[in-house]
């Protein structure tokens, strides 16, 4: 197997390994994580979050023998961090008596890492590069179970060695990292030609013949090495106390670098496999293996009910997937350096390039996850042994723009569960969907304004982008519903006037009562957008409605709620609780809702322009004043932001500490702050920081909004916190997918796909940038005018670039390795 070179990002070394874990796995499959010094971590393969679960065994070894019988034996990992010292009985890292090399590395740029090791009495360099396939357009393509680990082994002497790589893992089938059911576990050799070329995959199948085949932790593990040159295996370690079982294999693989057979009673055995090659002076192999799985017993969120995993259809067993795909690694391999090397060549700043990129690993974690008919899921985030808050969010995943520039099929699938099953016929679209969705999606019965309103928002936007009328008008009907929910008596608009008064649950899990710009902003946002959808599909009546409603609630909000620096909450009480519509409430908000507690009030919110920002990115034009606005976002920055937290009293959770810098969720600079604010008014969330950093970028605020976007790539540096996982209420949280937004407003790059008009209107110097529409990417190189179309297709009629004239296409759709002039 030939390895292609990879493009990488950032480079961490010392203490900055420390908190590193970059998930390896497709979207939906679950992972493993990959750590700062080359362990495996986290291993959440087996359908559902496993924050601190390893097997008891799953490391990797590497031999080196000279010709004068020099050997050499390390753990393919760097040294322990300082923090892995200290245990009850000595150190608590895993395999932490192993040897292992001094020096190490870790480069990356998602989905690629590549761990550098370096000792000088290993007469060999070893880069470890894991990675998954992530090819945006093809959702199949990066939903492989399969993590690829290839050790890439350069002898730096002046003689042949004889090198030997080793990798070891207990089949802990059974075991998930809270439940353990592991019972009469076994391995098995496996082996095969995976296609007519004649590419071998030789290794080991982990199984179990007592664990309950419909228990979620049911299922196989593979470990396998691509065409392998001198090949050996134990299918078991012995069964030896004191900790011999594991000096009896460092013996056997430090004697010739080969494996023998031991047999074993045990409940878990341990399986090895291992591949032992020449490598000449100056010389380097890849020794490639691949680590698979396959777990189908997926569970109905927090109910008992088997939903299924969807690419456990596509394959057996673990063996069957890392066969299948074994033979498309390279050219997966190639499509994914493809799509990286086009990003990071983009004229863009390297944290606005870090902070999209890597936040795109959530797409692989346990946060998401697809059932047998392909359908496309999400928790708000993980905790460390199940997910945090089920149901697909709506108010939480209102903010991610990921899925619809990058896997278009995605987001159209959560566009079709909002509408098509989570909407009852009066229009409440319960912003947590159950599952099974035949019998339980409309289990919730409440409704989230900013959720609702903003899936509104979201459809437009996937409709735009897609052109898919058929989509828009089978959906349609229970989009009407939606908006006219919010004209029922006693709900959020009774009035109909353009004015949100009502009872509004939100994403700050509470309700607000009476008129604030949060909700207000998504309203004017979901009017404008759902006056364009009726006005398209001939719905006039509506559209002349919407338009009334919109242009009123926007000049209101301006004349009410502007304070001369940012807009307030203007607190209504119901005059009793018989005056809030039935499922607008929620148990998490006030006991009382005519004595209101946990209210924004005369706050300064860090997204209170929020339904603004997204309709920047979908062309719904100027929803507010727009020298309000402008104030607004510099009154945020000037009230919210903070360089240090030494002095700031913080009574929920803290994701920011000591000498950091970010933007505080509310201040109330003017005073008369509630005795009970909402609750996350003292805190700071990334994936709000990020819409706020759109927000400032899309205004003309740019290097504001980059200093934003700086200060939390700061904050997750490998040392603090994983660069992989930007927390909220859990690991991975969805929100933080908001920071790709950043790539569209300092790119100014809008498609059309119903007309079939790309337009591009940079806020960065220089020519050269990445474009994205879901169904399609490339690059545009305006110093040359080249457009470059990567992966998928789309419909192109005319380029149109800020300050030129436009560029009619011929009519017709430009696919892959397409190229058009400007």
């Amino acid at each position: 197997m030939t390895t292609t070179d990879w493009p990488l990002l950032r480079t961490y070394s010392g203490r900055r390994l420390r908190r590193i874990a970059l998930p390896l796995g497709g979207i939906g499959t679950g992972t493993v994580s990959l750590g700062g010094r080359g362990n495996l971590r986290d291993w959440e393969i087996v359908n559902r979050p496993a924050k601190g679960f390893h097997p008891g065994t799953a490391f990797f070894a590497i031999r080196t023998e000279s010709p004068d019988g020099t050997v050499t034996t390390r753990a393919a990992e760097g040294p322990l961090d300082l923090s892995e010292y200290e245990g009850a009985h000595g150190s608590a890292a895993q395999s932490h008596g192993l040897p292992r090399f001094r020096e190490a590395t870790f480069g990356t740029a998602y989905p690629f890492g590549r761990l550098q090791l370096h000792d000088d009495d290993v007469p060999v360099e070893v880069d470890l590069e894991a990675f998954n396939p992530f090819v945006p357009t093809d959702v199949d393509a990066s939903s492989w179970p399969v993590a690829v680990l290839r050790f890439v082994v350069t002898n730096r002497s002046d003689q042949p060695l004889t090198v030997s790589l080793a990798g070891s893992l207990q089949n802990f089938i059974g075991r998930d990292g809270s439940t353990d059911v592991a019972s009469d576990n076994y391995n098995m050799t496996a082996t095969g030609e995976c296609d007519p070329s004649g590419l071998r995959v030789d290794g080991v199948l982990l199984r179990s013949r007592g664990v309950d085949q419909v228990a979620e932790q049911y299922g196989s593990i593979a470990l396998g090495v691509i065409d392998s040159q001198d090949l050996s295996l134990r299918t078991r370690w012995a069964d030896r106390t004191w900790g011999d079982s594991l000096l009896d294999f460092w013996d056997d693989f430090s004697a010739d670098g080969r494996l023998d057979e031991r047999t074993s009673e045990s409940a878990t055995p341990i399986a090895s496999v291992a591949d032992r090659r020449t490598i000449e002076a100056g010389a380097t192999e890849r020794f490639t293996f691949l680590l698979g799985w396959h777990f189908p017993n997926r569970r109905a969120w927090e109910k008992p009910d088997i939903v299924g995993n969807h690419y456990t259809t596509m394959v057996d067993d673990a063996w069957t997937a890392i066969c299948r795909f074994a033979p498309q690694l390279d050219v997966l391999e190639r499509r994914t350096v493809a799509f990286v090397e086009d990003f990071l060549g983009s004229d863009l700043p390297d944290q606005v390039k870090e902070a999209a990129l890597f936040n795109l690993s959530t797409l692989r974690t346990q946060t998401v996850f697809r059932t047998p008919d392909g359908r496309f899921f999400g928790w708000e985030g993980c905790s460390d042994h199940e997910g945090s808050c089920f149901g697909s969010c709506t108010h939480v995943w209102n903010y991610e723009q990921a899925t619809p520039f990058l896997f278009g099929e995605i987001a159209r699938s959560l566009r079709e569960v909002e509408f098509g099953h989570a909407t009852n016929d009066q229009g409440l679209m319960s912003f947590r969907v159950g599952l099974p969705l035949a019998t339980s999606a409309q289990d919730w019965q409440v409704a989230a304004a900013d959720g609702q309103l903003g899936s509104l928002v979201k459809l437009y936007r996937d409709w735009r982008l897609s052109g898919d009328d058929e989509m828009l008008r089978s959906l349609w009907p229970a989009a009407r519903r939606a908006l006219e929910f919010c004209w029922i008596a006693c709900g959020w608009d009774a009035d109909r006037d353009g004015v949100m008064e009502g009872c509004q649950h939100n994403t700050m899990d509470v309700e607000y009562y009476g008129p604030n710009p949060q909700m207000q902003s998504w309203y004017l946002a979901a009017l404008r957008a759902c006056e364009e959808m009726a006005t398209y599909l001939g719905v006039g009546d509506l559209a002349d409605e919407c338009r009334r409603m919109f242009e009123y609630g926007s000049a209101w909000m301006d004349e009410h709620l502007f304070n001369g620096e940012y807009y307030r909450h203007e607190i209504r009480p119901p005059a009793s609780a018989d005056d809030v519509a039935p499922g607008l409430r929620e148990r998490m908000g006030a006991a009382d809702p005519t004595k209101p507690v946990l209210q924004l009030g005369d706050g300064c919110l860090v997204d209170q322009l929020v339904g603004q920002h997204l309709a920047r990115l979908t062309q719904l034009g100027s929803l507010h004043d727009t020298d309000h606005v402008v104030t607004t976002l510099r009154s945020i920055l000037k009230h919210n932001g903070r360089s240090g937290f030494f002095g700031h009293f913080n009574h929920m959770r803290s994701y920011v500490l000591g000498d950091e810098s970010a933007v505080l969720m509310c201040s109330y600079p003017r005073g008369n702050r509630p005795e009970r604010p909402f609750p996350y008014f003292s805190e700071v969330m990334t994936g709000f920081e990020h819409i706020l950093a759109v927000g400032l970028i899309s205004e003309g605020l740019v290097d504001e909004g980059l200093k934003v976007i700086a200060d939390i790539r700061a904050r997750y540096d490998g040392e603090r916190r994983n660069p992989f996982d930007e927390a909220e209420c859990g690991h991975h949280y969805a929100r933080a997918m908001a920071s790709w937004a950043a790539v569209i407003a300092l790119t100014g790059f809008d498609y059309d796909g119903r007309s079939g008009v790309m337009r591009f209107a940079p806020q960065v110097a220089g020519s050269r940038h990445f474009w994205s529409t879901g169904d399609a990417f490339g690059t545009v190189d305006l110093a040359e005018g080249i457009l470059h179309v990567r992966e998928g297709s789309l419909r192109l009629t005319s380029i149109e670039v800020a300050d030129r004239r436009p560029v009619d296409v011929p009519a017709g759709v430009v696919s892959a390795g397409s190229a058009v002039k400007l």
